[in-house]
């Protein structure tokens, strides 16, 4: 039975400070008071939790929450505490005191909201304890994780088809930012929500930019990113775990204040590099895909990819974790051809002959995605089966270049008779290597030095003939046969092309632009438009006022800051400058609970503010913007040494990318060869692209390494030199060792 005099609205205001709802937020309301139930997709920042946290309020009994994000629970629980709902939770860090606590206060109804991790369902005693519960409402929260098609599959969540069998006539409510048409109806049948309804919300995240950035300059780039969002917070994600704490280890040496984040770190250590992060202590996490899931931090306003997700679902649902506020974030990729080839060789690790297939489906789309310069913001929604019919999304590397093009005649004429010569059965590395002359082993093994179209491309990089390679299928002139290794052949338009001896222009080649800040130019493409939510023109310096504030506030409660208020509150204050408690609560985001506990604090310190400069109190003009909306950095900086063109490395590297040993390139730049092997692990290790097979010993012989690093680990050489015996020299081994690490190094 619902609370009649509580309404959804008022609840709305009340509870969680806003007088308006999200799109599809009051629909799903009505739909679960109503007691029916409901499969909610949302993407992240849509304000899925207040489709079960505001029904829960105004509902008599306990809603259930399922969640698999253990260092979430918390995180909402205090979040909810704040707003003055009564809000607990269930998993393996409590003791069993605490969970005996708990679930007391649960059945004398001093709580309003339980969340539990699907383990907890398998428990016999949890379930008699649900039994002599008042339960109103189940959610499921992360709901994909039920679907074995989905990307985060939990085995536990098959235990919520018994759930539901046990209480066959509380409603309940399936939440997920990520799913696609096979994950949306496995999910329907595994917790019987036929007879409910589908609530499918637009996977467009207005609010953030998407950029695709070649990993050739990288540092330049990556501090140029962080610099756009100094004293902002940011996630690195990086491929293996000896990444994470490399990188982290090069940005505070140039002054940037970051922490570490995986699996294999010591679990104390984990939970305080987190801490630190959600805290705001420190603006910077580099770490694996294993963080993330369990953070609900809502003003990150940078994700980097510094290597290539696994899969297109996965890579949008780690950029979801950017701007969740609804503010204006970025959300930036590093795209090298070597990230492809270290997904490849885990792939092929893989025994079941159906999961590798679908693994490689999984990675031609992301490659796809990173390779073909179309709409980023397209290419997303088409993914999960939305359209997007406008031109330009004028937020995306591509729309925000789509103006500057060149004539692409000539080379467009290279490429395709390059993929007709060689066959049309090779993928757009090799094409490249022959036409800038390559004389790697592949190529003169398959005669391919012998062609017509062997050396003539001079002017381009092979990263920008890949890049031109995929603006021709963009533009259907080449077209990619799927399988395990993609090849590219040559359409009948393109043929047509040659034939007719048409012109062609393409955009402006991003690998061609020069300089540190490509990366930050797309940054501020959309800083400088529309915010996406909450006023752009705040007073900064009352902002940044008020952000010390509310942390020092945070830090006496032991609570997250966004807990106390959110980035959009703050800015709306540091634009209406409320100098009252009855203003002070016309702020969207201050609820009564928050008014009562932070108005005086906050209040006192915009009036300071404001009369010291003559600034009036403005909300009466703000009017009720506010909606139902999700719940500094050191200055001294270095630039790294970094293998800029027409540097050592850079000849070091244009040598390698032709063929030549490590002995005959010594030889030509008159260094020794020891110099030349380490300038090539100086340059793999700034994740710059690099021609490493023809260096590499014959597969028996790398084989016997791989196992002599498995035993001796691989951080130094001597005791792998030891077990191998002297045929095996230091050098083949440094040269192994470097490949190895970019390939095996993953969790």
């Amino acid at each position: 039975m619902v609370n009649s005099q509580l309404t959804p609205l008022r609840a709305l205001k009340e509870n969680f400070g806003y007088d308006s709802f999200l799109p599809l937020q009051e629909e799903i309301v009505e739909n679960v008071l109503s007691g029916r139930d409901s499969l909610a997709l949302m993407p992240t920042g849509g304000g899925k939790s207040l489709c079960y946290q505001l029904p829960a309020v105004c509902l008599p009994g306990i809603t259930l929450v399922v969640s698999p994000l253990i260092a979430l629970m918390k995180d909402q629980v205090d979040a909810l505490n704040a707003n003055g709902i009564g809000a607990r939770f269930i998993n393996s860090s409590l003791t069993a005191s605490e969970i005996e606590l708990a679930q007391a206060q649960a059945s004398r109804g001093r709580v309003k909201i339980l969340y539990v991790a699907p383990e907890r369902l398998a428990i016999p005693g949890f379930r008699r304890f649900l039994q002599g519960v008042d339960l109103s409402l189940i959610a499921v929260d992360e709901a994909h994780c039920i679907s074995e098609w989905g990307h985060e599959f939990r085995p536990d969540y098959r235990n919520l088809s018994q759930l539901r069998a046990d209480f066959p006539g509380v409603p309940a409510i399936a939440l997920t930012a990520t799913a696609t048409t096979r994950v949306r109806e496995d999910i329907v049948e595994q917790l019987g929500l036929q007879q409910g309804r589908v609530f499918l919300s637009s996977f467009n995240r207005a609010n953030l930019t998407y950029s695709v950035e070649s990993k050739e300059g990288f540092w330049g780039k990556l501090l140029s990113l962080l610099q756009s969002h100094d004293g902002e917070s940011a996630i690195i994600y990086c491929f293996s775990r000896r990444e994470t704490e490399e990188l982290a280890a090069d940005l505070n040496e140039r002054g940037l204040l970051a922490r570490a984040y995986h699996a294999g770190l010591e679990p104390e250590i984990r939970r305080r590099n987190q801490e630190d992060f959600i805290r705001d202590r420190v603006p910077i996490i580099v770490a694996t895909i294993a963080f993330g899931m369990g953070i609900d931090k809502p003003d990150i306003r940078l994700v980097v990819h510094h290597s290539l997700p696994k899969s297109l679902e996965g890579y949008y649902q780690e950029t979801g974790r950017a701007g969740r506020d609804g503010l204006a974030s970025h959300c930036a990729l590093f795209y090298s051809y070597a990230d492809r080839a270290r997904q490849e060789y885990f792939i092929n690790q893989l025994e079941n002959r159906v999961e590798q297939q679908n693994a490689y489906l999984k990675l031609n789309q992301i490659v796809e995605f990173a390779e073909v310069p179309v709409c980023r913001r397209r290419s997303i929604l088409t993914y999960f089966g939305e359209q997007w019919d406008q031109e330009n999304c004028g937020a995306c590397d591509i729309c925000l270049s789509a103006s500057q093009e060149f004539d692409a005649t000539e080379i467009a004429q290279k490429v395709l008779s390059a993929v007709i010569r060689t066959g049309e059965r090779f993928g757009a590395q090799h094409v490249a290597r022959v036409l800038r002359g390559s004389r790697e082993k592949r190529v003169l093994e398959l005669g391919h030095d012998r062609l017509s179209v062997h050396g003539i491309v001079n002017d381009f990089t092979e990263e920008q003939l890949r890049e031109v390679m995929g603006l021709l299928r963009a533009n259907g002139l080449l077209a990619r046969n799927e399988g395990e290794y993609a090849t590219l052949a040559v359409s009948p338009r393109g043929r047509e092309f040659l034939n007719q001896r048409q012109k062609l222009s393409l955009p402006a080649l991003k690998s061609a632009e020069t300089g540190p800040d490509t990366a930050g130019r797309v940054t501020r493409g959309i800083a400088e438009g529309d915010g996406g939510a909450g006023p752009e023109d705040f007073d900064r310096e009352l902002f940044e006022e008020l952000r010390a504030l509310r942390r020092q506030l945070a830090e006496d409660q032991n609570v997250p800051p966004f807990v106390v208020f959110g980035d959009v509150a703050l800015r709306f204050m540091a634009t209406a400058f409320p100098q009252s408690l009855e203003s002070f609560g016309r702020v969207p985001g201050v609820g009564s609970a928050k008014l009562e506990q932070y108005g005086d604090r906050f209040v006192a310190a915009i009036t300071t503010f404001a009369r010291a400069r003559g600034l009036e109190d403005r909300t009466g003009e703000m009017g009720r913007a506010g909606n139902s909306g999700s719940s500094g950095r050191a200055g001294r900086r270095r630039e790294g040494r970094t293998a800029g063109r027409g540097s050592t490395y850079e000849q070091t590297r244009e040598l390698l990318s032709q063929g030549l040993t490590i002995d005959e390139i010594a030889s030509r730049r008159g260094l020794a060869s020891t110099t030349i092997i380490g300038q090539i692990e100086r340059m793999a290790s700034q994740g710059q692209e690099l021609s490493l097979e023809h260096l590499l010993p014959p597969p028996d012989r790398l084989q016997k390494i791989r196992e002599a690093l498995d035993v001796c680990g691989d951080e130094y050489l001597k005791p792998i030199r030891d077990y191998l015996g002297p045929e095996f020299a230091y050098d083949e081994l440094r040269l192994a060792r470097l490949f190895l690490r970019e390939v095996a190094r993953l969790e």
